[in-house]
């Protein structure tokens, strides 16, 4: 044999191996230290499993993009309607930044008369009358604040605990950290609304995760990914086939580079595959009573209904097993006429949220599925008004404090947590940061959000990012 054959011999008994030279020789280093070698696929890619009993299995997220005005909807201020058309005192803004606005700004009242409901006696608006009616299943938490006040990263805060591109998405840490429930969808999906994501795909993104922890975008009408459908003269035995010989050329691929996308890779049509048999079931909504349609306010083939059916398509997502259901609504982003903009969105949403609640619940399925209400961040006390942009009669960014709120599994109904000031402006009693919302949602699942971890790049990284951040045990059942 020549030199030149004797190489190649070589090099490639070297890459089909399995080895490859800079695996042996880091053999040959641990090996001379007394150490093992690792596995090419550490364990970290496969499930790593609750740290304690969950209270929840599931979550439904009800991501209302833009934030929405807390002072029109959870947050009663009394104040404002007497300091309207006044400045806000210095003492209240001092060293505060708004994206559109001088600190300050004259206040705006807010525009929607108060009431308490049930028998916890939480104050909502007028603006949410169907919320009203299941109002003892919730805990409001009125103290929440960020980092952030821009919509594109404060976004991605939210859903990532970072606000650039690049980190895993809550959804991804989840399937991460307990794998998926259904066989035959994926753990992770995302659903949307109500127009564009200043944060886009970023806050569904799996990062520096394996990608088969990404979510999966669902449309809501048809076939809810496109192409899942086989197209004519094509059986689902010649679709068989044809996926075995793709799979068993990727399985080589990967013994031969251990690249653990190429996994990824095969389970996405694997589970393509199966989704084919799934999808339709999912789709048909005949199975549904006249009552629970309209319980939702849904109409499938009404595209202006798209909100509520999301919210029903998250319900039966979640009997089949889907693991985080991400229900994205945009178009709560009111720099001008905060009244008429609430009222609208208010209109599209609050009906299919109550009904999720209460359907969940006739179900039994409330118990072990958390739901989760809020946006980005609030909207000040003061009016935006700008005859340049045609503004007016708006809330700006307010990043010091919003509302959210929480049902379901894990969530002691019929609380109302935290406090701000009379202004409605600052968190002055029982704060509570993204990070621990992100805590409190990862608790209810069973995990520790401090040892829910991935190594990349020689760090480990988490949710919840390095400082010290806790559960809201306040609200905790």
């Amino acid at each position: 044999m020549s030199g030149f054959e004797s190489g190649i011999a070589r090099r490639h008994f070297l890459e089909t191996c399995g080895v490859g030279v800079g695996r042996i020789a880091l053999a040959s280093l641990l090996s001379a230290g007394g150490m093992s070698a690792a596995p090419a696929l550490a364990s970290s890619q496969s499930p790593q499993g609750p740290h304690f009993p969950p209270k929840a299995k599931r979550v439904i997220y009800l991501f209302m993009a833009g934030a929405p005005s807390q002072l029109e909807l959870f947050d009663s201020k009394p104040k404002l309607a007497e300091l309207e058309g006044k400045p806000i005192p210095p003492s209240v803004v001092k060293g505060q930044r708004y994206a559109f606005i001088q600190p300050d700004a004259a206040v705006l009242a807010p525009q929607f008369p108060f009431a308490r409901y049930g028998e916890s006696g939480i104050e909502l608006s007028d603006q949410l009358p169907h919320l009203a009616k299941v109002v003892d299943n919730i805990s409001v938490v009125k103290s929440v604040h960020t980092d952030l006040f821009n919509h594109s990263p404060a976004q991605l805060f939210v859903n990532t605990g970072f606000g650039v591109p690049g980190r895993p998405s809550m959804g991804s840490w989840l399937s991460y950290g307990l794998g998926n429930e259904a066989n035959d969808l994926p753990t992770f999906v995302v659903l949307e609304s109500g127009g564009n994501l200043s944060g886009g795909s970023g806050m569904w993104s799996a990062g520096f995760l394996p990608s088969k922890h990404q979510g999966v975008p669902f449309r809501g009408q048809g076939d809810p990914i496109l192409h899942v459908s086989n197209p004519p003269g094509l059986t689902r035995q010649m679709q068989r086939e044809s996926l075995d010989v793709i799979r068993n050329l990727n399985q080589q691929q990967q013994e031969r580079v251990g690249d653990p996308e190429i996994a990824t890779r095969i389970s996405a049509y694997e589970m393509a595959f199966r989704m084919q048999m799934r999808a339709p079931e999912l789709m048909d909504y005949s199975q549904e009573t006249a009552e629970t349609l309209a319980a939702y306010g849904a109409q499938p083939d009404d595209p202006k209904k798209a909100f509520s059916n999301n919210c029903l398509l998250a319900r039966r997502l979640a009997e089949r097993g889907v693991r985080f259901i991400q229900v994205y609504h945009a178009g709560w982003d009111h720099h001008s006429n905060v009244k008429g903009g609430v009222a609208g969105q208010a209109a599209i949403t609050d009906q299919a949220c109550a009904a999720l609640i209460s359907d969940l619940k006739e179900r039994g399925m409330l118990e072990d599925t958390l739901i989760v209400w809020g946006g980005e961040f609030g909207r000040t006390p003061m009016v935006e008004a700008s005859a340049a942009l045609g503004r007016s009669q708006g809330r700006d960014h307010h990043p010091q404090a919003f509302t959210m709120w929480f049902a379901g599994g894990g969530i002691q109904p019929g609380v109302s947590y935290g406090q701000t000031d009379e202004l409605g402006f600052h968190v002055i009693e029982n704060p509570v940061h993204v990070h621990d919302v992100q805590a409190t949602i990862l608790h209810c699942l069973g995990i520790d959000h401090t040892r829910l971890t991935y190594s990349y790049q020689g760090l480990n990284f988490r949710l919840t990012g390095v400082e010290e951040h806790h559960p809201v045990q306040s609200i905790l059942s």
